[in-house]
């Protein structure tokens, strides 16, 4: 489980965009709040923000021809298992955070190394 540098989005191949949106998916419903140490980050910041990065993954996939289930466009929305957000719960416990990147802090150029050497040993070779 991991969210990828947002620089590597637009870059990264099929299976690893689509397993993204997946994780977006699982994090933003009833993954919320449980602990795993490569996402734990994400806790420290409102629901509101892991949807701006959830954004991000959509518009490149709806860019690339995937189809996108409209409902995950809705920040409130949180999958079918579970309760849609509400205004408190969706901004806790920082506010509604500023669009600006990157989306999490925790994505410097450091994590962007990080990110491109793990997929590097999976075989997948991405330059900037």
């Amino acid at each position: 489980m991991r969210l990828w540098h947002e620089k590597l989005i637009t870059k990264l191949p099929r299976q690893q965009l689509l397993g993204q949106h997946r994780e977006c998916c699982a994090l933003r419903g009833n993954g919320w709040g449980k602990k795993h140490a490569t996402v734990n980050y994400l806790f420290y910041y409102s629901p509101y923000r892991l949807f701006l990065y959830h954004q991000l993954i959509m518009d490149e996939m709806k860019t690339r021809g995937y189809c996108v289930d409209p409902l995950w466009e809705n920040p409130f929305y949180r999958g079918k298992a579970c309760s849609q957000h509400t205004e408190d719960s969706l901004y806790a416990p920082e506010g509604k955070a500023p669009q600006k990147r990157p989306i999490y802090p925790e994505h410097d150029e450091v994590y962007l190394r990080e990110c491109i050497d793990n997929l590097k040993a999976k075989g997948i070779h991405i330059c900037f």
